[in-house]
């Protein structure tokens, strides 16, 4: 006899699962991660790469997350489940999904720790006169595990307070909250930059192709950039797809939310790097890259190059805020959809309520942050795994080696064993040379490109 699964709604509107969409994939990495690795990677030879791969990798494993979970309208672990048995395969096919919601908590583990941080710095950078310099005061803000531990708690509810409200009263209700201000935000950022940063040298640092420093790892890196930076892997975009309204169509909404995705990965870039390079003023664009390496890349470059500069600049004590409010709502629209698989399947198989299960998740993200609390202080010699410590080990576990893994799975599932005309049935009129592509990349480009993904992490 088949369970009957509690139903959790759907999406109101068309442009609703865009905007939660694309909030999944807009998070801290893609704001500081996608700007640097461009620059400093061939500028724009890196981008023209990325796009291609985003073409031709991401988005076909996109559609096929959203396809999966719109079909079933379920959490990832019974929407892999349904589309096995569906298929004549074996349900074992579910542990994909499980694979994506072990990841989801550990992800959501060290994640809240970081995004913690961009809340507190609202405030630092608010109240900061420039007499402390910048490294100093991320020192400070991080080798107190009390405020660190307070910030990551003061995330984590966060959090769970949108989840747990559910769907519409939740989620719904803040991405249409979040993203606007996130674009207002964004945009503003890059007209100060525009006014009163190195805005051309910017651009010629994103943009002008360098040909000559793209090699095998560039490929690489733009590979994962593509994967990672659109949330595929770990269940949120199929969990976010099984509530999208079946009149839907799933091609042209990946297209948007992959361009929305991309543009603001452009414009953080456009309003970091002339700041930088104002704050630089004097130094030639790879001295300031020599620079920022120093300092430390990824969340080195927002919490102490950046903090530096609007340490230094006029109106610093008021722009420096709006930035760390920008990168606080990025983070929570990700770790609200990081929280969802998991609640959603704990609620429609009634084990929890939706609050409940909520509450639980989150709590279990929230005692193994602790480790990645401690990992900037008490704990910052204890390595876990090799020379790695704790939060750094999370990472390893959970982004470099689960997160591929369920990409390449979904895309070999989907590709090789799912029944076509159940494909068919859900993608509706589609055009045939449109669909051979998408089925051609599905079958062979993206499990492998992902492979890759996975071999590079792991050697």
């Amino acid at each position: 006899m088949e369970k009957n699964l509690k139903s959790h709604g759907t999406w109101i509107g068309k442009w609703t699962f865009v905007l939660a969409a694309t909030g999944s994939a807009v998070g801290l990495g893609n704001i500081w991660g996608f700007p640097y690795k461009a620059g400093d990677e061939g500028g724009g030879a890196f981008v023209l790469i990325y796009f291609l791969c985003i073409l031709l990798i991401g988005l076909p494993i996109m559609v096929s997350e959203i396809l999966i979970g719109r079909r079933s309208g379920t959490s990832p672990i019974n929407a892999m489940k349904i589309a096995a048995i569906d298929s004549n395969r074996s349900p074992a096919w579910q542990l994909v999904g499980w694979t994506g919601i072990i990841a989801g908590v550990l992800i959501l583990s060290f994640y809240s720790v970081i995004a913690g941080l961009c809340l507190n710095y609202i405030f630092i950078s608010a109240a900061s006169s420039g007499v402390i310099e910048a490294q100093t005061q991320f020192e400070n803000a991080t080798q107190s595990w009390q405020g660190l531990l307070f910030w990551h708690s003061v995330f984590m509810i966060l959090t769970l307070l949108v989840v747990s409200a559910g769907i519409k009263n939740g989620i719904e209700r803040m991405v249409k909250i979040l993203m606007p201000m996130l674009g207002f935000l964004l945009v503003f950022m890059v007209m100060y930059a525009m006014l009163n940063g190195a805005f051309n040298k910017a651009l010629s640092f994103l943009f002008s192709p360098d040909f000559s420093k793209v090699n095998t790892d560039t490929f690489l890196s733009a590979l994962g950039q593509a994967f990672f930076s659109l949330s595929l892997g770990m269940g949120s975009i199929m969990a976010y797809g099984a509530y999208m309204p079946k009149k839907q169509d799933i091609g042209s909404t990946s297209v948007s939310v992959a361009s929305l995705d991309t543009l603001v990965a452009i414009l953080a870039g456009l309003a970091i790097f002339p700041i930088l390079f104002s704050f630089y003023d004097g130094f030639s664009i790879d001295e300031t890259l020599v620079q920022l390496k120093e300092n430390g890349l990824g969340p080195g470059i927002v919490f102490v190059s950046l903090a530096s500069a609007f340490n230094d600049m006029q109106y610093g004590q008021f722009i420096g805020p709006i930035f760390f409010i920008l990168l606080s709502v990025a983070a929570l629209s990700s770790s609200i959809s990081i929280l969802e698989p998991g609640v959603a399947f704990l609620s429609e198989e009634r084990i929890l309520s939706r609050k409940k299960s909520a509450i639980v998740i989150s709590a279990l993200s929230w005692i193994i942050g602790i480790g990645s609390v401690l990992s900037f202080n008490l704990w910052s010699n204890v390595k876990i795994i090799g020379d790695k410590n704790f939060l750094d080990s999370m990472d390893l576990i959970a982004v470099q080696n689960l997160q591929p893994l369920g990409g390449m799975l979904i895309a070999i599932f989907i590709g090789w064993f799912m029944k076509e005309s159940l494909i068919k049935d859900e993608l509706g009129s589609i055009n045939p040379i449109v669909y051979k592509i998408w089925r051609f990349f599905i079958k062979l480009v993206a499990p492998i490109g992902v492979g890759c993904i996975l071999i590079s992490q792991l050697f």
